[in-house]
């Protein structure tokens, strides 16, 4: 997996990738620095255990990496201990004043800047479509069709158990991106709804947005609640 994410990430990124690890001098023909500190960057992606990455996440913020994408599961769809350590994650993050997506998130996609930060699916196409999603299975299976239709996006969210960003956050920024001209995405349950159905109505003034509820049938409601993220 380690490979597979490394492979992806390095695939069509024009920036620098920085893997950090103390137990490896190299990864995938890459020099590992020790601490995130060190690497300097402008983005951390955690996959970490759970049991070191909201460290992992305090280190991002102690040296300034404001921009954070956390793969690691085991936070609040596993049960008391894995809620616990998000309220933690949720308080180290507002600490910082980091940007958050996730924890238990496939990753994130940029292809203006050709970054596949995802674990699983090719790098989608290029175009003016932003996606989000609560479930990950569901990005790649959109992506696998939309790269055989031909149809392309410019931001790609796999938004994991929203434990900092959620959707209204992603609506605003994508609202705002004179790139994004369609907002699509998949939600089993939106939390702050008011605050979302308020960020939606200044958004579509301008940009349209198209979202799956998922759960509004039986079948679906059953679906949606086998889902970890969403028994959370």
């Amino acid at each position: 997996q380690e490979e597979k994410e490394g492979g992806h990430v390095l695939a069509d990124f024009d920036g620098t990738v920085v893997p950090v690890n103390p137990n490896y001098e190299e990864v995938l023909g890459l020099d590992c620095v020790d601490s995130v500190g060190e690497a300097d960057a402008d983005l951390a992606v955690v996959v970490v255990p759970p049991q070191i990455a909201v460290d992992a996440i305090e280190q991002c913020g102690e040296a300034g990496v404001e921009n954070v994408v956390v793969i690691t599961a085991g936070f609040g769809e596993t049960g008391s201990e894995g809620a616990a350590r998000e309220r933690e994650l949720t308080e180290v993050a507002e600490r910082y004043g980091l940007n958050l997506v996730g924890p238990n998130s496939l990753g994130v996609m940029s292809t203006a800047r050709g970054m596949n930060a995802t674990f699983g699916p090719d790098n989608a196409i290029p175009g003016n479509v932003s996606f989000m999603s609560q479930s990950g299975a569901f990005i790649t299976a959109v992506l696998d069709w939309a790269n055989d239709e031909g149809i392309g996006f410019r931001d790609v969210v796999s938004l994991g158990n929203k434990a900092v960003l959620d959707e209204a956050d992603f609506v605003r920024e994508w609202g705002d991106d004179p790139d994004t001209d369609v907002v699509i995405g998949y939600l089993e349950g939106i939390e702050h709804g008011r605050e979302f159905v308020d960020t939606a109505r200044d958004v579509t003034g301008d940009t349209p947005i198209v979202l799956v509820k998922s759960g509004r049938t039986e079948a679906g409601a059953q679906a949606a609640s086998s889902h970890t993220g969403t028994i959370a």
